[in-house]
């Protein structure tokens, strides 16, 4: 029996041989491509499908290498995060960003725009930072269809008005930039019901803009602000409201002299930080 198995193997061996050294002599004389074409060839690519997908699923678009690459090339992409902070030569758009991002750092650069396209098909992002870039133009919807966007940081760039904000920012960074008060809508902040920390110190504003409920730190310094009312931090309908939580207020660098303003500040634990005389 196991002399009648090994003439059988040997069979296969001679019969086999042929068109193996037939496929070797077409890989060596096209130089090597054959086998590349082969496994990008529909054939090659039923024969050989990723790890743990079907062989007939599509792979969707920015979760397979290739594309993904020329943004995880230019930058760093590590998991879900994306950084691509000081590239050269200049970025000045928003790159292509792969399938599920979840963190976006593109720092430093020359970004100059950001448009409705940029973020429309990342659903997942949760924190945006292009501090440092030369923004001045943000369109309307360009953050609206982000509903786990937690963190935006749009400092140190150039920007005279603010767009809409997603629903559920916690924390808001627009310090360094050209906003003045009717740059910003008197709803802008209002409806972010989530909103902790609000950072716009370094601009050009000549008011206090509507604060949420829950925003514990405000930084407004070296604005335009001369002068603050009792509706500013608290309700002059109400004086037993409080406000507790609202820990941190930053006004230093004003022009408004805040000890001309007492009333203002009595539903709050702490004085805002500013000029009193």
């Amino acid at each position: 029996m196991a002399s009648s198995m090994r003439a059988l193997l040997l069979t296969c061996v001679l019969l086999l041989a042929p068109a193996w050294l037939a496929v070797v002599t077409a890989a060596a004389s096209r130089g090597g491509n054959f086998f590349a074409n082969y496994l990008t060839s529909a054939r090659g690519r039923r024969e050989l499908p990723s790890a743990g997908q079907a062989d007939d699923k599509p792979v969707p678009a920015g979760e397979d290498d290739s594309a993904g690459l020329p943004t995880c090339l230019l930058c760093v992409c590590l998991t879900r995060s994306v950084y691509c902070e000081e590239i050269s030569p200049d970025m000045t758009a928003v790159p292509t960003l792969p399938k599920k991002t979840a963190y976006l750092y593109a720092r430093f650069n020359k970004i100059k725009r950001i448009t409705t396209a940029d973020f429309a098909d990342i659903v997942t992002l949760k924190r945006i930072d292009l501090t440092g870039n030369l923004i001045s133009e943000i369109e309307d919807g360009a953050f609206a269809r982000l509903p786990l966007l937690e963190e935006l940081s749009l400092a140190e760039n150039r920007l005279v008005r603010l767009p809409a904000l997603p629903a559920n920012l916690v924390s808001f960074n627009a310090n360094h930039n050209f906003l003045k008060t009717k740059g910003v809508k008197a709803t802008t902040f209002k409806k972010l019901t989530s909103l902790v920390n609000l950072y716009l110190a370094n601009n050009q504003m000549e008011a206090v803009p509507q604060i949420p409920e829950k925003v514990r730190t405000l930084h407004l310094q070296n604005n335009n602000i001369t002068e603050v009312n009792v509706d500013t931090f608290c309700h002059s309908n109400d004086t037993y409201y409080l406000r507790p939580g609202l820990s941190e207020v930053r006004l230093d660098g004003n022009p408004v002299v805040l000890s001309k303003y007492p009333d203002s500040f009595m539903c709050m634990q702490v004085l805002p930080i500013g000029r009193y005389r």
